[in-house]
């Protein structure tokens, strides 16, 4: 079996404000490394996992966990394609989020955001208000991949009722932006091995491919105007307000690229002005 995962960080246990997922004095990756070895020893040695390592610069998992784990290879770095779901394709038999929050302005969830913290203000794609892990959901159903075990916040759960046979390991209670209860690390660790386990043993079949009907229609709400003013210049979309920019076609890697492309490219608005 061949399984891919894409890595965050904020939704996991232990976790509730940036300068614990920043490098630093307060850096916290140990809690992540902790709890993808518990995943890891879930899912056993006998499966090939990618694993990709999504938040910030894509720097975060240490390559020294494939001398634990032979059976898995590790995608670093950032700025590449298709960044969060890097290198996925028809061979893989399943996806698992790992360390996935909710989407940004959801009430007491701890570091909202989707795709940018400081550009992107909401994203709707046919109507709905988008997570990263729906996304990133409908990216992978492009491959006809489904997704089988989401591990994040509890806030995070509570915008996934569309999707059926999931299995889904809560890490925290989230209580605000930067705030959450943490259960023992012991037991969260138990519950993300025991559950992959329980994962492993389905057949692909048991689980939903989740895709969004064509034509797909994409709004994204910048954070100010400056932002959009350079969102605006992007091939294919329209200025529909002050802050909002939209984008319609059949493609799903087009309105995949452009979320992208305005999270990369409005990065640069914050030394403007100055």
């Amino acid at each position: 079996m061949k399984i891919y995962v894409s890595l965050d960080f904020e939704g996991l246990g232990g976790i509730t404000q940036w300068s614990d997922v920043t490098k630093g004095i307060f850096f916290k990756q140990n809690y992540l490394m902790e709890q993808l070895r518990a995943l890891l020893k879930g899912i056993g040695s006998e499966h090939y996992v990618l694993i990709v390592d999504s938040h910030a610069s894509g720097d975060n998992v240490l390559w020294e966990l494939s001398r634990d784990f032979s059976n898995i290879e590790i995608i670093n770095g950032p700025i590449r394609k298709n960044y969060m779901m890097a290198q996925i394709d028809e061979s893989f038999d399943r996806v698992i989020f790992f360390g996935y929050h909710a989407s940004v302005g959801s009430r007491y969830a701890t570091m909202d955001h989707t795709y940018s913290s400081s550009s992107i203000f909401n994203i709707w794609i046919n109507g709905q208000l988008m997570n990263e892990a729906i996304i990133n959901a409908a990216y992978a159903g492009m491959f006809n991949v489904p997704v089988s075990l989401i591990i994040g916040d509890d806030k995070l759960k509570n915008e996934l009722k569309m999707f059926k046979n999931i299995y889904y390991v809560e890490t925290k209670q989230s209580l605000g932006r930067y705030s959450a209860k943490f259960k023992p690390m012991k037991t969260l660790l138990e519950e993300i091995e025991k559950t992959t386990k329980e994962m492993i043993t389905k057949p692909k079949e048991f689980f939903e491919v989740f895709k969004f009907t064509p034509p797909i229609e994409l709004v994204i709400e910048l954070s100010d105007t400056s932002r959009a003013d350079l969102a605006e210049m992007i091939p294919l979309t329209q200025r529909i307000d002050g802050r909002k920019i939209k984008v319609i076609h059949s493609d799903y890697q087009v309105i995949f690229d452009t979320i992208l492309t305005v999270a990369y490219l409005c990065s640069i608005a914050k030394d403007l002005g100055r």
